[in-house]
């Protein structure tokens, strides 16, 4: 399969087929033609889609390789499976799929005797690794046959540490599933049809080498992978000769005296290399390369007819073809230099960026921004709830301004972006500069100033908007910031968004508009006048609260958000004491005890405190007795429940079952869904459409519009808030957070699985093991080094028992690999 475009190895992909992208100067199809025609298969068919003349070019009728080629190009993209399918004539027996742009040494021959011994009507190649995120996971019974897979998951999905490699072999009638001209795929379709009908599929655990050239990081592992003998390819050496160890040289390379070479080095044919330069170790050079006097290359892959000048420095680098470098210029690690560019004399490239082909570089200058169409590469950029960093380390303006261009081309349609953030001024840097990213490609922006996280949400349906961001800065760490990107119903954006805004991140391909396309920012400076006016209006019983004078105790660590709670709260007649949180404090518990003892003296009817960003609150009822977080969502649901007009509720994977005990007796249905707050978010969202609707999204996400609610349903139904709590069934749950490693997050997830019989699994998010007196999920972190594990038991005894057995269970599975 030889249709891949590249994307996120651009520049090296620009005018060139992923599968033709050199590893030791060759195209990395070559050695996988290679490899199949040491082990006797000569009959190969080349499904190709981007740049497809490239490819036939250089490889022609197969013959120069003792191999017969058969080429299909798609018109349309048809996916991986449609992409085969579309070549079926040549189908008539056991066939292989392989990947020309993957590198591997797989031992092809034990995989065919693996699947005939199985009777397998499909069998998949599949791989250990540490972090699975970008492929698909596997997971197979003890027979090796798979039980199931899904395909790129996340951290809440990974069920397992084995992945599926793309490499298969199948038979014919396989393909039967699907017409000819259909576009499916391999993983997203045939697979989970073949498992539903029970046709037997069975999965090969390989220990050869196998990397998917993705991105330019493992771009550079596999070049220096194979340099360092860890790929056993064939006629990988044959074109050099190896002069000193580790030190292979093609025909007519010169190098002139003193030159230093340090193991392992490859140079293609006829490359000059002038006297006092150093080149190693782990360096790769094409053909026809001249190096000046003096210069040092090092951990770099220069392609062929590049020339470097004179005192030249190289660290990490990518040259690619017909480059060339100035005397005295520097590139540092994970630079990517593209076709015919010239960096004139004394320029520096700054690590990581890009530059495109044809482009020239002046003299004496530091390039720190890409030079393309462009952007840096990075790794995924989201994590459980947006995209955090470290103000100007790696939360730069530069950053957030390819973010905002990045949204702006995700979003494509015209329209205003609205912005908000908190009173952090690190917050409002990254505001401004969000916004000339939005502006450049092409969309509006309106900045409704400082204030809540849900003023936000309010915002973007009120104005009908495509979308929002909004930042905010950590209560504890101020320099640290965080951006929550937000869908057109207010709700963060699902991982499919997140991907692509990563993906045009990475790629560099922003959307550009010229002055006159270009919108201006509208200032809405007022607009948390505009919110708590909507938030009291939705409230049913204004004059029956202004009678009731509550006394309420407020507090927030944010004093914007406790001032508009405490307007709100003055507009509803309430005598409002108000608890400042000092900076200093590194937890929130003293507050908690002050806003109680408050209670208990007869200051207060009701205690609140708000979160910083005004999105949850923390409660205390008449006796000063502070509600639990899931117990406030129980209470928050019961109200919307109890009110009449909610038939649905939504709750997370990992949340109390009591939620179902609830919902029964109000006739109506519990909505699962995975614990990403973007899911439950988005699924409360999509049940409620119109403002009373919204209470659930009211109560458990606005937590201004929410005091307000909550006084309003306690004051129209003449109940106590600790009354009201009374009706909440008793429920017995434990969370707790263990410590662990990146690369071991699979595998305790796998071996989990592994300890226990299929009916009592659940692996909707991580793996929920169920248990006649209880449950237990196991829950891979999706932005900390942690296992989350969520207990619930019929007593308080057995929910910290379970929670214990398997904090124990996580411990040794980690443990083990030490």
């Amino acid at each position: 399969m030889a249709g891949g475009e590249g994307t996120r190895l651009r520049p090296l992909t620009c005018g060139l087929p992923k599968p033709m992208v050199p590893i030791l100067n060759k195209p990395i199809m070559e050695h996988i033609i290679n490899l199949l025609k040491e082990n006797g298969i000569e009959d190969i068919a080349v499904t190709m889609a981007y740049l497809p003349e490239v490819i036939r070019d250089y490889f022609g009728d197969g013959s120069q390789w003792g191999v017969n080629f058969t080429y299909y190009i798609e018109d349309t993209p048809l996916g991986t499976g449609g992409s085969v399918k579309n070549a079926q004539e040549f189908l008539d027996e056991t066939f292989i799929v392989i990947s020309g742009d993957a590198l591997t040494d797989i031992n092809l021959p034990k995989v065919i005797e693996f699947h005939k011994e199985k009777k397998s009507m499909a069998t998949l190649v599949l791989k250990k690794e540490f972090i699975p995120l970008e492929y698909g996971v596997i997971i197979t019974d003890q027979r090796d046959r798979i039980i199931r897979f899904l395909e790129k998951p996340s951290w809440g999905e990974v069920f397992s540490d084995t992945i599926n490699t793309g490499i298969y072999i199948l038979e014919p009638e396989i393909m039967d599933y699907y017409k000819k001209g259909e576009r499916f795929d391999f993983s997203k379709d045939l697979f989970p049809k073949i498992l539903q009908d029970r046709l037997p599929m069975y999965g090969y655990v390989a220990k050869d080498y196998w990397c998917d050239i993705g991105d330019i990081a493992t771009y550079n592992q596999s070049q220096f992978d194979t340099l360092q003998g860890l790929v056993n390819l064939p006629k990988i050496y044959q074109q050099y000769k190896e002069i000193e160890k580790g030190i292979w040289v093609g025909e007519g390379v010169e190098y002139k005296e003193n030159v230093k070479f340090i193991p392992p080095v490859c140079m293609g044919k006829n490359s000059y290399i002038e006297k006092e330069s150093s080149i190693g170790p782990n360096v790769v050079m094409g053909e026809n390369c001249h190096v000046g006097q003096g210069t040092s290359i090092k951990n770099s892959i220069i392609w062929g007819n590049c020339s470097m000048g004179s005192q030249v420095e190289l660290r990490g680098s990518i040259i690619c073809q017909g480059s060339s470098l100035g005397d005295r210029s520097n590139l540092y690690e994970q630079s990517v230099v593209g076709n015919q560019v010239r960096v004139l004399p004394g320029a520096t490239i700054n690590p990581n960026i890009k530059i495109w082909p044809h482009k020239i570089i002046e003299e004496n200058t530091v390039v720190d921004q890409h030079l393309i169409w462009g952007t840096k590469a990075s790794k995924i950029l989201f994590g459980h709830r947006g995209i955090s960093g470290e103000l100007n380390v790696d939360m730069t303006p530069e950053f957030a301004s390819q973010l905002g261009s990045a949204l702006a081309t995700t979003l494509k349609e015209k329209g205003k972006v609205i912005l908000a953030s908190d009173q952090n001024k690190g917050s409002q840097l990254i505001k401004q500069a969000i916004t000339s990213g939005i502006l450049a490609g092409g969309l509006g922006v309106i900045d409704v100033g400082e204030g809540p996280l849900p003023l936000l949400r309010y915002a973007i349906r009120y104005f009908k908007s495509p979308g929002g961001v909004y930042i905010s800065g950590e209560e504890l760490q101020s320099s640290k910031l965080h951006i929550e990107i937000m869908n057109e119903k207010g709700a963060n954006v699902d991982r499919n968004t997140e991907k692509n805004i990563e993906n045009i991140f990475n790629r560099g391909d922003f959307q550009r508009v010229n002055n006159k396309q270009m919108s201006r920012v509208l200032y809405q400076k007022d607009f948390s006048t505009a919110y708590i006016t909507q938030g009291i209006s939705l409230l049913n019983s204004i004059d029956k609260v202004k009678e009731r004078n509550m006394n309420v105790i407020v507090s927030s660590p944010e004093n914007s958000i406790l001032a508009l709670g405490s307007t709100l709260l003055e507009t509803l007649g309430c005598h409002v004491y108000r608890i400042k949180v000092d900076e200093k404090e590194k937890n929130h518990q003293t507050i908690f005890s002050h806003i109680e003892s408050q209670i208990k003296k007869g200051q207060g009817d009701l205690g609140i405190f708000i979160d910083k960003k005004g999105e949850s609150l923390v409660l205390f009822d008449e006796e000063g007795e502070k509600i639990q977080k899931e117990r406030y969502q129980l209470l928050a649901d019961l109200i919307a429940l109890k009110t009449g007009n909610c038939k649905k509720v939504v709750a997370s994977h990992t949340f109390p079952e009591a939620i179902e005990d609830i919902a029964k007796k109000y006739h109506a249905e519990v909505v699962r869904t995975k614990s990403a707050p973007s899911e439950v978010l988005n699924e409360i969202l999509t049940i409620e459409e119109d403002n009373e609707q919204l209470l659930p999204y009211i109560l458990r996400y606005d937590a201004l519009w929410a005091m307000g609610k909550i006084i309003d349903y306690l004051v129209q139904e003449n109940i106590s808030l600790r009354e009201l709590i009374t009706e909440i069934p008793e429920f017995y749950y434990k969370e707790e957070h263990i410590p662990c490693n990146w690369k071991d997050k699979g595998r305790v997830i796998g071996k989990i699985i592994s300890q226990y019989d299929e009916e009592v699994l659940e692996l909707f998010e991580g793996v929920k093991i169920k248990e006649d007196k209880g449950w237990a999920i196991v829950l891979p972190d999706s932005e900390k080094p942690l296992v989350n594990i969520y207990t619930q038991g019929f007593s308080e005894e057995y929910a910290q028992e379970l929670s214990n057995d398997f904090i124990e269970k996580v411990k040794k599975i980690i443990d083990g690999e030490k």
